[in-house]
């Protein structure tokens, strides 16, 4: 991460939240990732933010439209600021599509998880680990 990256407000929130998540405080996580969302201000910063929001939905369903969305935000910022964030963003996919039952998609995600490092660990959960 870039110093501006690391100044960047909407970063600062996803790590205020993440480290609030860590601690148990999953209310005040999605709280702070909800404030992330609100306060993105392009593609880049609304990808941060989805790929944060993704983590804590009610639904399967709601989970996968904010990975989604993430995705097609990184899609849309066109400069190499994303190109790190693109392993997650597909296990997260992959774990999303395999939670709806449709195998097919979560294969073919965590593939491309795969191809660029990152294997998906079965049964992952960012509070058990």
């Amino acid at each position: 991460m870039t110093p501006a990256q690391d100044q960047n407000p909407v970063v600062q929130l996803c790590i205020q939240g993440t480290q609030a998540e860590f601690n148990g405080r999953i209310d005040e996580a999605r709280a702070l990732y909800r404030q992330a969302w609100e306060a993105s201000t392009d593609d880049y910063e609304a990808c941060i933010a989805a790929h944060y929001m993704a983590r804590y939905q009610e639904t399967p369903e709601d989970a996968l439209a904010w990975n989604l969305e993430a995705l097609a935000r990184a899609e849309a910022v066109g400069d190499d600021r994303i190109a790190g964030f693109y392993p997650s963003l597909y296990v997260n996919l992959g774990r999303s599509f395999e939670l709806l039952g449709q195998e097919a998609e979560a294969k073919q995600y965590y593939r491309m998880a795969s191809d660029l490092g990152l294997e998906h660990q079965a049964g992952y959960s960012p509070l058990r680990g």
